[in-house]
């Protein structure tokens, strides 16, 4: 089995390494200081007191690397429509692509039953690039939980999680997702294959989409957030409509809000990656966290007033910032 890691960052690296090191053949798509320090010194994951060394083939050039079984593409959402056409080399006729990302991915209605089936998400994928170019029935939705950090250049920390929970738009067990799961397993992480894969992607999004905005703002961990009785409540406020949003859609939510607050904050002093984004001036993930959860409301006809508020505060402190440029 081949597989490609597109955007060995923090979870692309981390994925990488240990997929290299139960023997898997990976390859890695990567850039700049990133690059060097892997083709240099390999691919370093650091997990408590163990240190993992990858060594395997990486260029910032899909196609010095050839078709592959299995894309992982584990780039930040606003980066994945810049790479499409780039992977194309990466891509033989039955290539999946797993999309390791946070938020509502391009592909969320693709065969969905109902009146939105195939509707295109403008805020997810602008221009339908994504859909246009990588094709959804090519992917493998993943939903991630671990948390990770390039913390020097080839050199990943491993924070906590192992899960990355997979599943096929159309909830089939196919031999695809039974392949990869069982390459992810064979790595030592939890691969379960969902037969619901959009709940997964909701469950995570609800802390996505409320913690990591309302983070920007005041500069606050999720243990913070989640244990301030006024950041909590605009977080409830936010998850609920966003509940409400993904009922209408036929999703089906597995703990009350209040419970999915207080794993937020069980996990303490953590910042969020959008959070980490400011602090490190890169470019934000807004669009796939919280615009397309507003752009949903409005396709389902639901008020959507504390996402619409806490969403212009962020996109205007980032683009105050000068990492955030859509309209």
């Amino acid at each position: 089995m081949k597989v490609c890691i597109y955007g060995a960052g923090a979870i692309g690296g981390h994925l990488g390494a240990l997929l290299a090191d139960s023997g898997t053949e990976v390859s890695l798509v990567a850039r700049g200081n990133h690059l060097e320090a892997i083709r240099k010194n390999g691919l370093r994951l650091r997990m408590g007191d163990k240190e993992i060394v990858a060594r395997v083939p990486a260029s910032d050039d899909p196609g010095d690397l050839g078709q592959q079984d299995f894309v992982i593409l584990a780039l930040k959402a606003h980066q994945a429509s810049a790479a499409a056409a780039s992977m194309q080399p990466l891509l033989g006729s039955e290539t999946a692509i797993v999309t390791a990302m946070n938020g509502i991915p391009f592909w969320y209605f693709y065969g969905l039953d109902g009146p939105l089936r195939d509707h295109r998400l403008e805020a997810a994928d602008p221009g339908g690039i994504l859909w246009d170019t990588l094709g959804p029935q090519r992917v493998i939705g993943c939903v991630v939980y671990s948390a990770a950090e390039v913390v020097e250049p080839g050199v990943i920390l491993h924070e906590h999680g192992e899960r990355y929970s997979l599943g096929e738009p159309d909830g089939s067990k196919s031999a695809r997702a039974t392949a990869i799961s069982g390459a992810l397993s064979g790595a030592g992480l939890k691969a379960p294959i969902k037969p619901r894969i959009r709940d997964e992607l909701w469950f995570k999004l609800w802390g996505n989409l409320s913690f990591n905005p309302i983070s920007v703002l005041t500069q606050a961990t999720l243990g913070e957030m989640a244990s301030d009785p006024g950041t909590r409540a605009i977080a409830r406020a936010m998850m609920l409509e966003a509940q409400a949003i993904a009922e209408k859609l036929g999703v089906k939510f597995a703990m009350d809000v209040e419970k999915r607050m207080d794993i937020s904050r069980d996990v303490g002093a953590h910042k969020p990656s959008t959070l980490q984004d400011l602090e490190r001036s890169r470019p934000m993930e807004i669009d796939a966290l919280v615009t397309a959860v507003q752009e949903m409301g409005k396709l389902t006809e639901t008020p959507t007033p504390s996402i619409d508020a806490i969403l212009a505060l962020v996109q205007q402190r980032a683009r105050v910032a000068g990492l955030y440029t859509a309209k």
